[in-house]
């Protein structure tokens, strides 16, 4: 009879610690990518194209560092898809290039490839 009720109690405790470690799991994961542009434009345009990716809880993008900071459930999504989902919109990662199609819809003053809207950029 003691040596069930120690089975049981030894049962149960394997049984929590299981459970305990499944739900303390980290679905989040944070990362960053870099991300071409050069000003609040382009801030409101990377960054709501990175939110609205499936799995994406969290995007700030840095105007002078030009990096997105993400915080985002990796089961959901990876930064190919996000980096896919803000090329689509015109901007250039390091991981995906913008097709010249979605770079040519930006607005003007975005035209982050150009040595001179660059340099404006700067002033």
């Amino acid at each position: 009879m003691r040596l069930i009720n120690k089975t049981k109690s030894a049962l149960l405790i394997v049984m929590m610690l299981v459970t305990t470690i499944t739900f303390a799991q980290n679905k989040n994961e944070r990362a960053s990518i870099e991300v071409d542009g050069v000003c609040l434009m382009c801030k409101d345009r990377i960054e709501k194209a990175a939110i609205r990716t499936k799995g994406v809880k969290s995007a700030i993008w840095n105007v002078d560092t030009h990096e997105l900071k993400l915080i985002y459930d990796a089961r959901k999504t990876n930064l190919d898809s996000i980096s896919k989902k803000v090329a689509s919109v015109g901007h250039d990662t390091k991981i995906i290039k913008a097709t010249d199609e979605a770079y040519n819809s930006v607005h003007p003053c975005c035209k982050y490839r150009d040595e001179e809207i660059i340099g404006d950029h700067k002033n």
